[in-house]
């Protein structure tokens, strides 16, 4: 990966990836975040997986991210551009949908 492409993937991951490790550490422990996603051979979900390496990467200096880490940043673009636009209509607030994009970083109630 060249260091266009990186520059993109951390400016889009960093757009899209709206929770504070804090914040995402914290929702990982609830309930409604392990109950989120789909589950493989009833282990933890993909996307709480997923939640945990992003808090990772979050804490770790851009310069010190490897290949492997820009994969998983894009993985988790892909993932969130194709989740919002499946939006439920309604409220969202307490719907797996919101608790799904949740587990990959990115809360759609968030201004942030």
């Amino acid at each position: 990966m060249d260091d266009t492409e990186r520059k993109e993937t951390w400016d889009e991951f960093r757009e899209l990836v709206n929770m504070t490790p804090a914040e995402l550490d914290k929702w990982l422990e609830s309930d409604e975040s392990r109950g989120a996603g789909q589950h493989q051979g009833g282990g933890e979900s993909t996307g709480h997986a997923s939640g945990r390496r992003i808090t990772e990467i979050l804490r770790t200096k851009q310069s010190d991210l490897s290949d492997d880490d820009y994969r998983h940043m894009r993985k988790v673009v892909g993932y969130v551009h194709r989740h919002l636009a499946q939006r439920p209509s309604g409220d969202v607030r307490d719907t797996r949908w919101r608790h799904s994009l949740m587990n990959w970083g990115h809360d759609p109630l968030s201004g942030g």
